[in-house]
């Protein structure tokens, strides 16, 4: 290996590489041209004196080198993201806007459908901060800066975190009312077992954390099967059949009617957490109290 030190533009360019394949998909992702990146390719496997990819007419294919160097090129992209982010707000003035960029994660449901009409009235307030939603329901890695705000289902872990407690929200059965017209209001899980029910196509750790709670039914009893739950969501609201769903977010659609209320409740436990360092950020403190707020007034119905 050389003593020389690759510069970020090679490794973005090699992550980039990795992640599209080819090439020409890595150009146009980086806004650059194909010979730009072939040849941070090439200085980097020279630096590091390795072969990182095998090149064939299909495309470029990755060596067990760039699979290894792979989580270390992602944490030199966070950082540098998790760096301009902090940048962009810094610098501000007394009498100056609130400014900056802030990434948020938030699961599919809570992205789509619970958080855009809080961060309309955020921007309302603040048209200086843009906002970055990284829509996952994978548990981003704020002490490695891969989002600065995050929403969970889960009490944060981390000590470095500063974390608020949102509530509960619920989940249940739903399905639209005119598909429980045509089949019946199911009353017992044997009753629910003869409808067509929407659900999960592979478990999870969090399915089977939640199978005690669903009686008999296994993933055989689903008729639609998904990973997806916004596909879930849509399901019920097509009425294509009964599932579950935000119990706060099927209230708010008067087509959409609550089944088997007494016998299933599931309560997510909500937080927002945010890494302690980001707390003197203007930007990242504005969206934390907007989010805390908005979301406060979601779990409980206001």
């Amino acid at each position: 290996m050389t003593s020389s030190q690759p510069n970020w533009d090679l490794y973005r360019s090699f992550l980039s590489v990795l992640q599209e394949g080819s090439l020409s998909g890595a150009a146009r992702a980086l806004g650059l041209t194909q010979p730009t990146v072939g040849r941070h390719i090439d200085t980097l496997e020279q630096a590091l004196g390795l072969s990182l990819f095998t090149r064939s007419q299909s495309g470029f294919i990755a060596t067990d080198a760039a699979y290894a160097l792979q989580p270390f090129a992602e944490t030199l992209a966070s950082a540098s993201s998790a760096l301009l982010r902090a940048a962009s707000g810094l610098g501000r003035g007394e009498d100056a806007q609130v400014k900056g960029s802030v990434r948020v994660t938030a699961s599919e449901v809570v992205s789509v459908e619970v958080l855009p009409p809080i961060l309309a009235q955020l921007r309302a307030r603040h048209p200086g901060i843009t906002i970055e939603l990284a829509v996952s329901n994978r548990m981003e890695n704020l002490l490695r800066r891969d989002a600065d705000i995050a929403v969970r289902m889960q009490r944060p872990e981390q000590d470095v975190l500063v974390a608020r407690r949102i509530g509960n929200i619920d989940l249940g059965f739903h399905a639209r009312r005119d598909y429980l017209e045509r089949h019946g209001t199911p009353r017992t899980w044997q009753e629910l077992a003869q409808h067509t029910l929407i659900g999960i196509d592979r478990e999870n750790a969090f399915t089977r954390k939640l199978q005690p709670l669903l009686g008999d039914l296994s993933s055989s009893a689903y008729a639609v099967r998904s990973d997806n739950d916004l596909v879930h969501l849509a399901s019920i609201r097509a009425g294509l059949g009964i599932g579950i769903c935000q119990v706060r977010l099927a209230a708010r659609d008067p087509h959409l009617v609550r089944v088997m209320p007494d016998l299933l409740t599931i309560p997510l436990d909500t937080w927002l957490a945010m890494h302690e360092n980001l707390r003197a950020n203007p930007a990242c403190s504005a969206v934390y109290s907007a989010l805390a707020a908005g979301l406060d007034d979601y779990v409980n119905g206001r």
